[in-house]
């Protein structure tokens, strides 16, 4: 069974469209760690999303995610702790979270995440990720009406929509959003844009095929999901270099 969810068609054409914890690493230290506790409270946002943890850490793995993929939100529950717990803290790995746009409801989300300053972004993530099984239910049963409501009117109207009938506000107010905050996020066509030509550079610079997929030290790895995953982050820290 695929541990991920492949992209069906190219991102180029879902981006026109919307623009018109779990298992741990290991229970005790890392081989070779010092952690500094202030890298696991790090955030910077880079040109293809947001890195948690130091910006020059040796191991820079990067996961390419799409709200919408079931698998993602596996991964959320699984391995998302472990790494920002347990190997982001030593400073020797950092952790970089970028979109890959599939679809309306996937961009909404990500708007909605990345609203306010940088440093909010991992508590948006995993507030909206967590509640995946939830809103995307609400999303298969959606109305003819509510279809109407998310495919016509200007975009941000679209996203509003969007955002309203899956109770993405009612989980942004838990992160202490008003209504009227997130929707100046919702309606910035400027970003929604960015997001969605950045996932699509994104699938043609590293051949993406499907989420999430993880990369480290600049090469696509053979894991899409924790268990897979875990064990190269163990040999990085068990090789020469790292002891």
């Amino acid at each position: 069974m695929a541990k991920y969810s492949r992209l069906s068609r190219p991102l180029m054409i879902a981006a026109a469209s919307l623009i018109a914890a779990g298992a741990t690493a290991q229970d005790t230290q890392l081989p070779g760690s010092q952690a500094q506790s202030n890298w696991g409270t790090m955030v910077t946002e880079t040109e293809g999303g947001h890195l948690i943890g130091n910006p020059e850490a040796e191991g820079k793995l990067v996961e390419f995610m799409s709200y919408t993929c079931s698998h993602c939100a596996d991964f959320a529950r699984t391995g998302d702790g472990a790494i920002k717990l347990l190997y982001v803290p030593t400073g020797k790995v950092s952790y970089e979270i970028r979109h890959l746009i599939r679809d309306p409801i996937d961009l909404t989300v990500a708007l909605a995440a990345q609203c306010g300053d940088a440093q909010k972004f991992p508590g948006n993530h995993e507030a909206l990720i967590l509640k995946h099984g939830e809103w995307m239910a609400k999303a298969r049963t959606v109305t003819q009406a509510q279809m109407a409501r998310w495919q016509f009117g200007s975009f941000g109207s679209r996203a509003q929509a969007i955002a309203s009938d899956l109770d993405f506000y009612e989980i942004m107010e838990s992160r202490g959003y008003g209504r009227s905050e997130l929707d100046q996020c919702l309606t910035d066509t400027d970003k929604a844009k960015a997001i969605a030509e950045q996932s699509q550079a994104d699938v043609e610079a590293y051949g993406l095929r499907g989420t999430p997929t993880f990369m480290m030290g600049g090469e696509v790895l053979d894991a899409h999901d924790w268990p897979a995953l875990q064990p190269h982050l163990d040999a990085f820290f068990r090789s020469p270099s790292q002891n």
